[in-house]
């Protein structure tokens, strides 16, 4: 008695192909998953990190004539959610819960002063002096007080951090961070500040170098 044995088809059928790529991505995730919910096995096969960068090169020195006179520290917390049409937010689409803190610098430019600006009577007793208006620099984002309080991602997203360079990447809530930080120093009194403080800093100054009387005004 024999039994005769079928041979597979050479070629797989085009809806055959289609479960067996679904398949290996169900695979592929639940193996993902097994090794964040184990940290042995996530240790195991984890990546470490080496910093094989070069020296810091320096390419220009540039003098400063501005006097940083305040400077504020913010804290913002944004909520960056990203939606897809026609597509419900567990298939695509993003939402990330970011506390941003950062500092805004104000100064006063001194360089941009001219003679006109800086009077002094014969008896170099009496001193007037008209400055420009205070300026905001740029906010500057501190990545040590700065992190994601969560995220959430849908499936198509999750598997594009999987296959992404950067699957972290936090760049848009970070310039999000940036913008509201600027805006918020903006509205507050920190220019107003910075002029006070260099009002005090020059008084200061003059009068140690023998002036009994200082002035100093601000305006373009």
């Amino acid at each position: 008695m024999t039994t005769s044995i079928k041979r597979m088809p050479k070629h797989m059928p085009a809806w055959a192909k289609a479960i067996t790529a679904v398949v290996l991505v169900l695979v592929v995730l639940f193996a993902g998953l097994r090794l964040a919910v184990l940290p042995g096995l996530r240790d195991l096969f984890g990546t470490q990190t080496h910093d094989r960068s070069g020296p810091a090169l320096l390419k220009s020195i540039q003098d400063m004539s501005r006097y940083d006179a305040a400077s504020g520290n913010f804290q913002v917390v944004v909520d960056l959610e990203k939606d897809a049409k026609y597509l419900p937010d567990a298939i695509r689409g993003t939402r990330t819960l970011y506390v941003g803190a950062g500092t805004v610098e104000a100064y006063v430019d001194l360089g941009s002063l001219a003679k006109k600006d800086v009077t002094v009577d014969a008896d170099r007793t009496t001193a007037t002096l008209r400055l420009p208006h205070a300026f905001l620099g740029k906010p500057a984002l501190d990545p040590n007080r700065s992190y994601a309080v969560s995220k959430q991602r849908g499936l198509l997203d999750r598997l594009g951090d999987f296959f992404s360079d950067n699957p972290d990447s936090e760049q848009a809530v970070q310039k999000l961070a940036v913008k509201h930080i600027g805006d918020a120093a903006k509205d507050s009194e920190l220019t107003k500040r910075a002029e006070e403080n260099t009002t005090g800093m020059l008084d200061g100054l003059l009068r140690s170098l023998g002036f009994k009387e200082v002035s100093v005004s601000y305006g373009a």
